[in-house]
């Protein structure tokens, strides 16, 4: 480990340990020295910046910015001159390159997206440093020192289950991982069959099981079925959000510890879930702002329209007040954990906002709305809402093995229809649709799916 990660985790451990303060003195001093470096070297972002006062003390003074955005504007949005799209395309159409360090300095990773427009990332060897720190930062409250211990006895077997094939942030860190860690780290795709996937966990026997969400709900009924057998000392999440009594079940089914991140290939250090149930935001490292619809702030306690991100970190392709598209509930009151970094949970993409259509005019649902009454079933383990029509959903349900499927069925349609009632949809049709709920082309899942949409990823 280099002296510069040693220093980065001490940074963390104080920061940490300094409270609210230490940690807002820190995200103030970065976003000001990363605006400078952005205005400085990013032709973008010094064209941007042109009524931008000379020093920067809140993000809320700069202009918002989206993938869309930044993607027309490529090459000068980073601030390396030798880097460019079409340089950076030639390795992203090229599955043979996944894991190849471009320009021999930087990890390149992309996103399909929700919205369809592919978006390509690059990291520097600076963010790949607070990634590392972060990761260890959450580790260290997640693990205790016997879980360690009996990680290190198995030799640190790692098992993940992700989507493979393409230059998803994920498959790109495992290309890394199993070129320096060999035969102890196991690569499995998330479109393997079931059956498939769970010889081969049987026959690895994992340590540490790094799964979606949405997989790890779905093995978590293998293993209580007696098909799946094994033993990890740790299960770390990630890409999906899920019922939040999924987790417990999870932990309880395999006896181990669960851990769980909201990140993205944008910002992959942003958040991890401590014991209550929250995602607590790094934000010494990163600037995290909750608004409405018109980037107006949103108090805590209420739910954003979306959430804006800068990423402190990474100095080739700076991230500033960007729209990330996810709605989130700021926690109001310091987190029963202790952890002193803001504390959210992420609501749903502001692009799944489903519209139904009424002979008054349409009507706009978000997706809290109406995955609230499913999630309070028991029996659930996971759930996809799809738009099937202007006027039709099509709700595709996982349950727990020794659930009713018929009741369970019963009273998730009961709850759906009272809240399409109560918003004036009782003429919305709820159709059953197929089981278990479908993954996207990047082997994620997405619990509403609005009309006419791809739901890639």
């Amino acid at each position: 480990m280099s002296e510069h990660v040693i220093g980065l985790i001490w940074d963390a451990w104080r920061a940490r340990k300094g409270g609210a303060g230490a940690i807002a003195q820190r995200q103030r001093a970065r976003l000001a020295d990363m605006v400078a470096h952005a205005r400085a070297r990013s032709p973008y972002y010094r064209e941007l910046y042109r009524d931008i006062p000379a020093r920067v003390e809140s993000a809320e003074q700069l202009p918002v910015t989206d993938k869309k955005m930044l993607m027309e504007r490529f090459d000068e949005w980073c601030t390396d001159r030798d880097v460019t799209l079409e340089a950076a395309e030639a390795v992203v159409n090229d599955p043979g390159r996944i894991g190849e360090r471009f320009l021999g300095k930087y990890t390149l990773a992309t996103t399909s997206g929700t919205t369809g427009r592919r978006g390509i990332f690059l990291t520097d060897d600076r963010t790949m440093a607070v990634v590392t720190a972060m990761m260890l930062r959450w580790m260290g409250d997640w693990l205790s020192p016997s879980d360690i211990l009996k990680i290190i006895a198995r030799r640190g077997r790692l098992a993940m289950v992700m989507a493979t094939g393409g230059h998803f942030a994920s498959a790109v860190a495992a290309a890394r991982l199993k070129k320096r860690r060999g035969k102890r780290v196991e690569i499995l795709s998330a479109h393997m069959p079931m059956a498939e996937l769970v010889e081969r966990l049987n026959r690895f026997q994992p340590a540490l099981l790094t799964p979606y969400a949405s997989m790890a709900a779905m093995l978590a009924d293998e293993q209580e079925a007696g098909r799946l057998h094994i033993d990890p000392v740790l299960l770390a999440l990630s890409a999906e959000g899920l019922p939040q009594p999924e987790y417990g079940r999870i932990a309880r089914v395999f006896g181990a510890k669960v851990g769980n991140s909201y990140a993205a290939s944008e910002c992959m250090f942003l958040s991890y879930m401590c014991s209550e149930g929250w995602l607590h935001v790094n934000a010494d490292w990163v600037a995290f702002e909750p608004v409405d619809a018109d980037y107006r702030p949103v108090a805590p306690g209420e739910q954003s329209h979306t959430m804006l991100i800068s990423n402190l970190a990474n100095r080739v392709q700076p991230i500033l007040r960007y729209d990330l598209g996810d709605s989130v509930l700021q926690r109001p009151d310091p987190c029963p954990c202790g952890n002193p970094l803001p504390a959210i949970r992420v609501q749903g993409r502001s692009a799944d906002v489903l519209t139904f259509r009424t002979s008054g005019g349409d009507v706009r649902m978000p997706p809290l709305a109406l995955s609230q009454p499913i999630e309070a079933v028991r029996g659930v383990t996971l759930f996809q809402l799809a738009q099937s029509g202007p006027e039709r959903l099509e709700l595709r349900l996982q349950m727990a093995p020794a659930a009713n499927a018929d009741a369970v069925w019963r009273e998730v349609e009961a709850g759906l229809r009272k809240v399409l009632a109560e918003h004036g949809l009782g003429h919305v049709v709820v159709e059953r649709g197929g089981e278990p709920p479908e993954q996207s082309k990047g082997g994620k899942f997405r619990e509403v799916v609005p009309l006419m949409d791809d739901a890639q990823s």
